[in-house]
């Protein structure tokens, strides 16, 4: 698998496999993350794309078969500012990814994904939905540590706060 910056022309595709994320989420008791909204939005996919924060998972023949948002920096996510019954591992910039999604086509997409942002940046944080029990597994297993609940716009679901970080060397 690789990973590329997403470009106008993989947004059909990148809908498709969000339509099939919402499905998974759905039957495995997670439909109120993205589902009632259908979320992503086009126009924040659109966005995205534009801002050069989009990217995409291929197979060995060059198809597309996951996306994410992936964007590194300090202080680069606003509802990450202010976490509830608990504290982030560290300061400093980080890497944050939101929108993890694949087609279904084989596993390990998603780790595939989560691990190739991991390695830009050694400081990621993520959250996730409480229902979304599949993501938490993932996560743990990638070993990021659940640090509290962040607050997000979109809805009224709190969220499941992870990070994980390179120790420095003393």
């Amino acid at each position: 698998m690789n990973i590329r910056k997403s470009d106008i022309q993989d947004l059909p595709r990148m809908q498709e496999i969000y339509a099939f994320a919402r499905s998974f989420m759905a039957q495995h008791g997670n439909p109120n993350q993205w589902g009632p909204t259908s979320w992503p939005p086009e126009a924040l996919l659109r966005q995205d794309i534009r801002d050069g924060h989009s990217y995409v998972c291929l197979d060995e023949d060059s198809r597309v078969i996951g996306t994410f948002f992936f964007i590194f920096g300090e202080d680069i996510e606003p509802t990450y500012l202010v976490i509830e019954d608990g504290a982030w591992l560290g300061d400093g910039p980080y890497g944050a990814v939101h929108r993890v999604a694949s087609d279904g086509s084989r596993p390990g997409i998603g780790a595939f994904c989560i691990n190739w942002a991991y390695e830009q940046c050694g400081h990621l944080r993520i959250d996730t939905h409480g229902d979304n029990v599949v993501m938490q597994n993932l996560l743990k297993k990638l070993g990021f540590t659940h640090c509290g609940i962040i607050h997000v716009e979109e809805d009224n679901y709190p969220r499941l706060a992870y990070e994980k970080m390179e120790l420095e060397q003393e």
